[in-house]
């Protein structure tokens, strides 16, 4: 069920265009972009905090106890939700980037965030990203912002927990438009404080996108072929033990070719190749790809990351440094949070 500021709102065929039209959510939207935009980085943060960083297709859920701050960003077709239980702070972060993997990854959010002893509780449910990507063509919409946010807004009516958006930044609220009218997101990421539940518009850096990222980027490319993974939300955090648990996966020498052959584009034809929209992403799209289609071509054996087949764990040392304990440990890698891996 959904609620708007502690009202249950009605169910019906066009509620994605009424909770856009909501006066509390327009409301909401405004003061969410009238917040500087936050960049969790080495540079800009004066207080190390602890943080979980989420990458697409993925979710994490924090402690208040043990994490400070959980966000994501590099989202332009892609959403980025908060789900907050109130009374006891538990917080669920996930990057949500198409509608096949809404119904169980909700339900994967729901796991250790859900008050099942308390059917009255109602959840604080922020939603950031998509934009306006939609052109009509006949009497079909073609795009991938709009049916990704359709099915969220579908899942959480239909679910029987109790769900209070307070942030309704998509669609027509998270879009900006050019001198020619092209449209872009206003917003690519976001962020929460676990202690206080406060949500605000976030980038992170290379630094902050820890640890294991080229890994977790890999892990993204694969799933989208490997069965165990259909439909759903990819696992990473540990939330009591606040560590990172990469568990191992193969990729073939498919994929290693098809990075070759990437890696040699001019960048232009890698945006259009690589990304739902290609003019949108961010100014560090094109050599993110290129670092994951190198790593595998220098890497091509996947049991050479994966020595003994054994998961890559990642323990938080202080506020910012990940140190990992398994697989690579011998070699002493170490992961700053705010600072490049040494």
């Amino acid at each position: 069920m959904i609620y708007v500021n502690g009202v249950q709102f009605p169910s019906g065929h066009d509620m994605v265009a009424s909770l856009l039209e909501h006066p509390d959510l327009v409301s909401a939207s405004r003061s969410f972009c009238a917040i500087p935009e936050r960049k969790i980085s080495v540079t800009e943060e004066s207080v190390q905090a602890k943080c979980v960083y989420i990458f697409q297709r993925e979710y994490a859920t924090v402690d208040p106890a043990l994490v400070e701050i959980a966000g994501t960003d590099e989202a332009t077709t892609c959403v980025g939700m908060v789900i907050r239980n109130g009374r006891t702070g538990m917080t669920c972060v996930a990057h949500l980037d198409c509608p096949n993997v809404v119904d169980i990854g909700l339900f994967q959010m729901m796991s250790l965030v859900a008050d099942f002893h308390d059917d009255d509780s109602i959840l604080e449910v922020h939603i950031v990203g998509a934009f306006e990507d939609s052109t009509l063509q006949g009497n079909r919409v073609n795009g991938y912002s709009f049916p990704l946010c359709k099915k969220i807004v579908e899942s959480l009516a239909e679910s029987k927990y109790k769900f209070d958006i307070k942030n309704f930044q998509v669609l027509k609220n998270n879009t900006r438009r050019d001198s020619k009218g092209k449209a872009y997101p206003i917003f690519h990421g976001l962020a929460v404080e676990t202690s206080s539940g406060s949500v605000f518009p976030a980038s992170f850096d290379s630094s902050t996108r820890c640890p294991d990222d080229i890994i977790r980027r890999i892990r993204l490319s694969v799933s989208f072929e490997n069965p165990r993974w259909t439909g759903r939300l990819l696992e990473t955090y540990e939330t009591q033990t606040d560590r990172f648990v990469i568990t191992p996966f193969t990729w073939s020498q498919q994929l290693v070719r098809y990075a070759s052959k990437m890696r040699r584009l001019p960048d232009l034809d890698i945006l259009i190749n690589s990304s739902t929209s290609p003019f949108a992403e961010g100014p560090d799209f094109v050599a993110n790809q290129k670092r994951v289609w190198e790593y595998l071509i220098q890497h091509s054996d996947w049991r050479h990351v994966f020595p003994s087949k054994l998961a890559r764990v990642f323990e938080r040392v202080g506020n910012t440094t990940w140190v990992m304990t398994t697989s690579d440990c011998s070699n002493g890698l170490q992961f700053n949070l705010f600072g490049a891996s040494s």
